[in-house]
């Protein structure tokens, strides 16, 4: 048995509002990865069973591993079908946003949704949401958004009508988000979950052949370049940054989500802390930002002072509106600032 998540007053607002609605547009943040897809087509999945008429949006395409995800090909994305996004939203009276705490994370699509007359409900796990929505369903704790819309599901009682469709793009979710299990993920319900999931047979062991075993060639010449010729340690090997151009990316044939899981890389090594990916965009002037900890750093606390970004204890990002040499200088400030805490000394023990 699972602990219900939601309270009684959340409960009932939500399900109230579900009621109201009938076309429901279900969007989640740029650059959608596995939490993104896995919770949006979960959560679709339950309102098309309700009844209700849903599309699936996203401001720009998820990585090609994840385009294999059953209800991904039906998700529209605002960067290649900006009217059918446009009329989507327009027609809704009911919006989710999903996996992300602000309108704003929706980039060049945050103009309509805040334009719509349509309710707007936050379901999220990320630190500090929005509040001028009509309703916040936020679990920061969660290991994911796919964990907190299986966990709602279950309690509202959508969970006997799940498919193994639905139940396979959840997982996914959950999968994604904790790096296979392995950050994030020491809620002894979380495997729960995981048991309720395996019950609608989804093959697990597929599913992350399906999202890590499906790079190209390049990738792996990629990721090879970044280790050997671009990652450079601190601190005694407790920290580590690497900075790839559009230039680089451009002679590996790079693709979106090529740099998926490579910023973990340097923790691999022993006595790391902190792992830090510098990225030119390939769409925007700004680099792009990821950061991976390890135990108790926080660097969450770190995309926010220097990387105007934010996120989780051991997975956060951010981006810099400026060129890459900058960055990189940036970076390296944020890991003398941050110096005590790589060593394991807290704050408050530095003071007294």
């Amino acid at each position: 048995m699972l602990t219900p998540t939601l309270s009684q007053k959340e409960l009932f607002s939500l399900l109230q509002i579900i009621k109201d609605c009938r076309n429901v547009v279900v969007c989640s943040h740029r650059g959608p990865d596995g939490d993104a897809m896995g919770s949006s087509l979960g959560w679709a999945e339950y309102l098309r069973h309700l009844g209700k008429q849903v599309t699936v949006v996203m401001p720009n395409p998820c990585p090609d591993f994840l385009r294999w995800m059953p209800g991904s090909q039906a998700v529209k994305f605002y960067s290649e079908a900006a009217e059918e996004v446009e009329r989507a939203i327009k027609q809704a009276d009911l919006i989710f946003l999903m996996d992300m705490n602000s309108v704003g994370r929706l980039q060049d699509m945050s103009v309509l949704v805040e334009k719509s007359k349509a309710k707007r409900v936050i379901i999220d796990h990320h630190l500090d949401p929005q509040t001028n929505v009509d309703l916040v369903i936020s679990r920061p704790k969660m290991s994911s958004t796919s964990e907190l819309v299986l966990r709602m599901l279950y309690q509202m009682g959508g969970y006997d009508q799940m498919t193994r469709s639905g139940a396979a793009c959840i997982y996914t979710g959950m999968m994604t988000d904790t790096g296979a299990f392995t950050y994030n993920s020491n809620d002894p319900e979380i495997y729960v979950c995981i048991s309720l999931l395996l019950k609608k047979r989804i093959d697990k062991d597929r599913i992350y052949r399906n999202v890590h075993n499906n790079y190209s060639e390049h990738r792996l010449r990629l990721q090879g370049y970044i280790l050997h010729k671009k990652t450079e340690f601190f601190e005694g090997r407790r920290a580590a940054i690497f900075a790839l151009t559009r230039e680089e990316m451009k002679e590996f044939k790079f693709i979106r989500g090529d740099m998926e899981g490579v910023v973990n890389m340097p923790l691999q090594v022993r006595g790391m802390r902190l792992s830090i990916s510098l990225r030119e965009d390939t769409e925007k002037d700004v680099i792009r930002v990821s950061l991976r900890s390890v135990d108790d750093f926080p660097c969450n606390k770190m995309a926010e002072q220097f990387f105007n970004g934010g996120g989780h204890l051991n997975a956060s990002g951010g981006e810099l509106p400026f060129p890459m040499e900058a960055a990189i200088e940036t970076a390296k400030r944020a890991i003398e600032a941050f110096k005590d805490q790589l060593y394991g000394i807290k704050p408050e023990e530095k003071q007294a």
